[in-house]
């Protein structure tokens, strides 16, 4: 078995939406039971709000964010539309992550968990490209849970949803790998 494959990867969750029963937190837990792989969930519940002056010492919340992104190998972010536009709560994660040059390059997979709404699947991916992420289109998927009668617990568990996960899980489970194939190739070239 190859170092590669022996080693878990881990990815990094972040959700659009603080509500308890949140469709967008459920389909992150939904992702991470079907999960191949090792997946750190993180909310951002506890950030403060995004202030530039505090960076170069930041508060201790945005420091776990920062060191979860830099141990994650990629990223999947699932928000909610509000007003035709993401929610404060990850525009808020997004912009602590903007000066964080680990996240430049990161693989990034969205989830839109709506049925209709496509604003904030489409400002969300054009943040995510400004930002320089690493987005992964094959797995930006519209999974459809929000109105579908289930409940946040059913989602895993629900034929339609948990197939649309497990292909999204397929091409980012394939991406990463090649990141770090490309990795151990240039590693093996350096003098």
């Amino acid at each position: 078995m190859s170092v590669e494959r022996a080693r878990p990867m881990k990815l990094l969750g972040l959700c659009g939406s603080l509500r308890a029963q949140s469709f967008s937190a459920g389909l992150l837990r939904a992702a991470r039971a079907l999960a191949p792989a090792e997946v750190a969930f993180e909310r951002e519940s506890e950030l403060p709000l995004f202030n530039p002056d505090l960076e170069s010492r930041p508060p201790q919340a945005v420091a776990a964010l920062w060191q979860a992104v830099t141990d994650a190998e990629a990223i999947i972010v699932v928000s909610p539309e509000y007003a035709h536009g993401v929610t404060g709560t990850i525009k808020n994660a997004l912009d602590w992550l903007v000066g964080h040059p680990p996240f430049g390059g990161k693989p990034v997979a969205a989830f839109n968990p709506a049925f209709q709404s496509h604003h904030a699947d489409d400002a969300l991916k054009e943040i995510l490209c400004t930002m320089s992420a690493d987005l992964i289109d094959a797995a930006c998927v519209r999974i459809p849970v929000i109105g579908s009668g289930v409940t946040v617990s059913e989602i895993a568990n629900t034929p339609r949803f948990a197939s649309a996960l497990e292909a999204a899980w397929g091409e980012i489970v394939a991406h990463v790998r090649q990141a770090r194939q490309r990795q151990a190739e240039l590693a093996a070239s350096a003098p």
